[in-house]
């Protein structure tokens, strides 16, 4: 089985590609090809930062958003998207004006509205309250980092932060957690060692 990392740039790249090794994966490939997008078994998305920023950086990369709906809407192969790799599913993203996201969900990236009491970006371990049953998705504690957050269809878990805020999204052969499995400790571990053995 090959793993592609998907290397736009993303901060969180090789702290994601050491979890997924310490989770069990054996071949990796961190890669910027779309070719070898395209011939992978399984994808990830990792991403932190700015939305717009992330779009811009991923379809900068020649062929490769192609390659991405090439491969996982049309073959079907497992995809994971981690934070704002998560975000990117969506249809367009509200941080520093609207931009398109990949529109693999019917959703919107939008800022997490302050609330009394509460500060953003919302940071640090949450619940995780699946609202359906998926095979990747269990209950737990994660750690969260982010001030925008996904509003939509196909939501799969929620969390908490003075008011319901959306923490997994997926359908069919894709998935996407707005926390970070990297810094989850044995939860982000275990939901990854899921994601190596997922067959939607």
């Amino acid at each position: 089985m090959t793993l592609a990392l998907i290397d736009y740039g993303a901060g969180n790249l090789h702290s994601v590609a050491n979890a997924l090794k310490a989770a069990g994966a054996a071949a990796i490939a961190v890669t910027a090809d779309a070719d070898a997008v395209r011939g992978a078994d399984r994808i990830v998305l990792p991403g932190v930062g700015a939305f717009a920023a992330a779009m811009r950086s991923l379809a900068a990369i020649p062929g490769m958003i192609e390659a991405l709906n090439e491969t996982v809407l049309e073959k079907g192969r497992p995809f994971l998207g981690v934070c704002v790799g998560m975000q990117m599913m969506a249809e367009a993203g509200e941080e520093h004006g609207s931009t398109p996201g990949l529109g693999w969900c019917k959703g919107v990236v939008r800022a997490v509205p302050p609330r009394p009491g509460l500060k953003v970006p919302h940071m640090g371990w949450n619940d995780v309250r699946p609202v359906v049953f998926h095979p990747l998705i269990a209950a737990g504690e994660a750690y969260f980092l982010h001030s925008f957050a996904y509003e939509g269809a196909d939501v799969l878990a929620r969390t908490d932060h003075g008011g319901s805020v959306v923490a997994a999204i997926g359908r069919d052969n894709m998935a996407g957690v707005q926390f970070h499995p990297e810094k989850s400790q044995r939860y982000g571990l275990e939901l990854l060692a899921r994601f190596l053995e997922w067959r939607p």
